[in-house]
């Protein structure tokens, strides 16, 4: 029998209690356990962006996190961007300049964004490709991403 853990944490602005196999990956947890399907997993190693989230604000991995190390902390997933029905400046930005072909890689990109663009609300074009270098798209080539995020920027101000 596995031994379980209690963890409490919000996601979205809604709390969870929940029980949970300590090596539960907090990727895992979201996708399985709570039916947030947005969080991709790509390469399971840290890599790809793919799983990015913001937890306490931050930009992280969620596949390199275990779901118990995010007790009681606030979590934000790709479903939390949009507001009552209305999608974030970023995600408007990313429509508008097609920063998407498959779309895949769009949930690590935007949420790797987020406290990018907070932190830098003017970037320049060389800031956008540096901070978009931890995450791997395979489909664009990353020029029209480059555009999206040059639109958020603007569309957050």
């Amino acid at each position: 029998m596995t031994d379980t853990i209690s963890i409490s944490l919000k996601v979205n602005g809604v709390q969870y209690k929940k029980d949970v196999e300590p090596r539960l990956l907090l990727s895992d947890f979201l996708r399985h356990e709570l039916d947030l399907t947005g969080t991709h997993v790509g390469c399971e190693h840290g890599v790809c962006g793919s799983c990015t989230i913001l937890l306490d604000g931050e930009a992280v991995r969620s596949c390199l996190i275990f779901a118990a190390q995010a007790d009681g902390c606030e979590l934000t997933t790709v479903e939390g961007l949009a507001q009552n029905g209305k999608l974030h400046p970023l995600q408007e930005a990313f429509r508008e300049a097609h920063g998407l072909q498959c779309g895949y890689c769009t949930p690590g990109f935007l949420m790797t964004l987020i406290p990018f663009l907070k932190e830098n609300p003017n970037p320049n074009e060389a800031e956008i490709r540096d901070a978009l270098s931890g995450n791997i798209c395979r489909c664009t080539g990353y020029q029209n991403i480059v555009k999206a995020v040059q639109l958020g920027a603007e569309k957050m101000k």
